[in-house]
């Protein structure tokens, strides 16, 4: 079956597991597009098996484009470039290898070693010197996500993030992208001569991996730990050409959510991360595929705030509950001192505005190292949470009732069930 991933569907649409499809079955995806122009993409979404069919190959663009966007005249055609980013591993033969550390490989999630950019595994794209390019970014992997620069220090110029064009370029020195998270690039190599070569890398960065199970992460046979740093993808710019698009110093109308239209303004829903038994949970549950609680009951036509928090990955222990922050927490941490480990928060059906994005309990060589690389502007569906920190996001839910997802995007997790239904009714 089929997610829409960012896409505003009903929930017979949606791709939700209970409506998966059996070998040798068909069932019709129909529904009218009612996003703003952004960069979605589409993938599986079975219980138990995303992460595999992903792994190999079930996943896709789907660029959604309108009025608004076209009166830009952004670049188009052969100057809209997809690049999507996936990691992977090889074994002598040149086959896939999946998980083949098992559970240590559920627990903190694949990493493979080779980098694919649109499935090719020579990280090329052949570019025009003195052209304007729009380069479209989605992180496809299952659980690798990166800290992306020009390696010359030239800064990444944002222009869309998720499910919506910002509302002015974000002029960033690295960004920070997610599991499942998608940006927009504008490239400019007006003044790049015919023959020279860009390259882009992913920085160094602490993950947050500390306990110890976390500590042996992208470890052992991995040349490319999380977090290290490697070569992502050369631009040769080998040929030359014009085009007349320039950046637009204005793009599109944000129209953020007001917090004060929130049914719960003063008292957001909380949706906590954490380890608790050897399973990853969200408020210490786990997935039912038609289950769900009073906590994830929404009514149609309201906006509510949400906050995520990512707890560190804490293992629960059996002893009491204490208070600590206004929050609930075991007063026991896994020994070892947690296994600390970021999430992607993923919402099917809406897009949201980030309102805050608290750091206060992120460790401070993690913050130092990823700081600069957030953009909390525009319309977005999945945002990265490193251990500790909380975000803080509005939403509204409008136009379909039914039962939809949520859920962590590290496809490992979400198939150990680090995944919840929420109802609109």
């Amino acid at each position: 079956m089929v997610h829409w991933h960012g896409m505003h569907v009903p929930e017979e649409d949606d791709g939700h597991p209970k409506d998966v499809i059996a070998n040798g079955e068909t069932y019709v995806y129909e529904f009218e597009i009612m996003n703003r122009a952004g960069t979605y993409w589409f993938h599986p979404h079975p219980h138990g098996r995303t992460g595999p069919q992903v792994y190999n190959g079930l996943a896709g663009l789907f660029v959604v484009t309108d009025d608004e966007e076209q009166r830009l005249k952004l670049p188009s055609g052969e100057y809209d470039v997809p690049v999507v980013l996936q990691d992977r591993q090889f074994d002598n033969n040149n086959q896939l290898v999946y998980l083949n550390r098992g559970r240590m490989d559920r627990m903190n999630g694949f990493l493979g070693n080779r980098i694919l950019i649109n499935g090719n595994p020579d990280m090329k794209l052949s570019l025009k010197s003195g052209c304007a390019y729009r380069l479209r970014f989605l992180n496809g992997s299952n659980s690798r996500f990166y800290k992306l620069a020009w390696e010359d220090g030239t800064p990444l110029v944002i222009i869309g993030k998720d499910g919506s064009l910002l509302d002015s370029p974000k002029s960033k020195p690295y960004v920070m992208l997610g599991v499942a998270e998608r940006i927009d690039v504008w490239l400019d190599l007006k003044n790049r001569p015919q023959g020279s070569q860009m390259i882009m890398k992913s920085l160094s960065f602490s993950p947050g991996m500390m306990g110890m199970m976390g500590g042996m992460m992208g470890r052992g046979r991995n040349n490319l730990p999380l977090g290290s740093t490697y070569e992502i993808l050369k631009i040769n710019i080998d040929k030359t050409g014009s085009n007349d698009f320039e950046l637009p110093q204005r793009l599109a109308e944000f129209n953020k959510l007001d917090p004060a239209t929130a049914v719960n303004r003063n008292n957001p829903r909380t949706f906590r991360f954490f380890m608790r038994r050897m399973q990853w949970t969200i408020n210490g549950r786990t997935w039912e595929m038609t289950g769900f609680t009073d906590e994830e009951t929404v009514k149609l036509n309201t906006t509510e705030v949400w906050e995520i928090v990512n707890s560190g990955g804490r293992m629960m222990g059996e002893r009491g509950w204490r208070r600590d922050r206004g929050e609930m927490e075991r007063d026991r941490g896994m020994m070892g001192g947690g296994m600390q480990m970021p999430h992607p928060f993923h919402i099917h059906h809406l897009q949201f505005n980030i309102l805050e994005r608290d750091v206060s309990g992120v460790d401070s060589r993690i913050w130092n190292s990823v700081k600069d690389g957030f953009i909390d502007e525009g319309w977005q569906d999945t945002v990265l949470l490193m251990p500790g920190m909380s975000v803080k996001l509005i939403m509204r839910f409008e136009d379909f009732k039914g039962l939809f997802l949520y859920h962590c995007h590290n496809l490992e997790h979400e198939d150990m069930g680090m995944m919840r239904n929420f109802k609109i009714e």
